[in-house]
């Protein structure tokens, strides 16, 4: 089982996308997935079209110890046409561990627990098999992302191809480092995804070249080129193979998942 922290401290990076559809992706693919929502937001959950706000059992149902994490996820069906691709047709299934907007006050509740940051590792013991199990991360650094990197064994990073995205990464790469080094001795970084690309623009393409000479291997071929259709998907409860399957960022997220599995990562 593959358990994969999508991290950045930074908003609007393109975090939650790139867990949604790549998750879903590696569905399509025969790949049996789990969605980690931890961003008190639920973003994720919400993008998927699952209502946060009316469900009783959740991820923070799961930390606080009152349930088992089984009696969260939810399952849900994907059958898509993708006319970019050879088979054409695909349908699967994947599973969403859903987020609460009680996470919110995670930091100050949890806070004092002894071990509060294997929280997240102890309820995955109850979760079942997964191929792959991806953790969509605050963007923040605080409690949930701790869990989120003590979980983990790999970690993908989005980066926008844009010139300021490359300023933050410092202080996140830094935390990676000490958990590393203190809590979490197997976690590497495996794959930055380069989000929001225009290959147009000169400044796009030159960041690009920093973030492959810094990153080498870890940079994911596959860039994610800027396509209004990703930012519109989650607002139908769809992944971006449901809402446009013939767009850029469903060729894009489904390249890059067939990535994924031939780099075996």
């Amino acid at each position: 089982m593959k358990l994969i922290a999508i991290i950045n401290q930074k908003g609007g990076v393109g975090k939650t996308t790139s867990a949604v559809n790549i998750g879903a992706g590696l569905c399509l693919l025969e790949k049996k997935v789990l969605l980690i929502d931890l961003d008190p937001q639920a973003h994720l959950t919400y993008s998927v079209g699952i209502k946060a706000h009316q469900l009783d059992k959740t991820i923070y149902n799961v930390l606080k110890g009152d349930i088992a994490t089984s009696d969260a996820i939810i399952s849900r069906s994907i059958d898509v046409f993708l006319p970019f691709s050879k088979h054409s047709r695909y349908s699967g299934e994947f599973f969403v561990l859903p987020s609460s907007l009680d996470l919110s006050g995670a930091d100050l509740e949890f806070g004092g627990i002894a071990g509060r940051e294997f929280l997240l590792k102890e309820c995955l013991a109850s979760a079942g098999d997964f191929d792959y199990v991806f953790i969509d991360s605050p963007p923040s650094l605080g409690l949930l992302t701790l869990n989120a990197l003590t979980t983990a064994g790999d970690i993908y990073i989005p980066l926008q191809t844009e010139f300021l995205a490359l300023q933050g990464i410092s202080k996140l790469l830094e935390t990676i480092e000490i958990v590393r080094k203190r809590l979490n001795h197997e976690i590497k970084i495996t794959g930055i995804i380069g989000t929001r690309f225009d290959g147009r623009k000169r400044l796009n393409r030159e960041v690009v070249e920093r973030i492959r000479e810094y990153f080498g291997e870890q940079f994911f071929k596959t860039l994610i080129r800027e396509n209004i259709s990703l930012a519109e998907a989650p607002s139908f409860g769809k992944t971006i193979y449901e809402y446009k399957p013939e767009s850029y960022g469903s060729e894009d997220y489904f390249t890059l998942s067939r990535e994924i599995l031939e780099r075996k990562l």
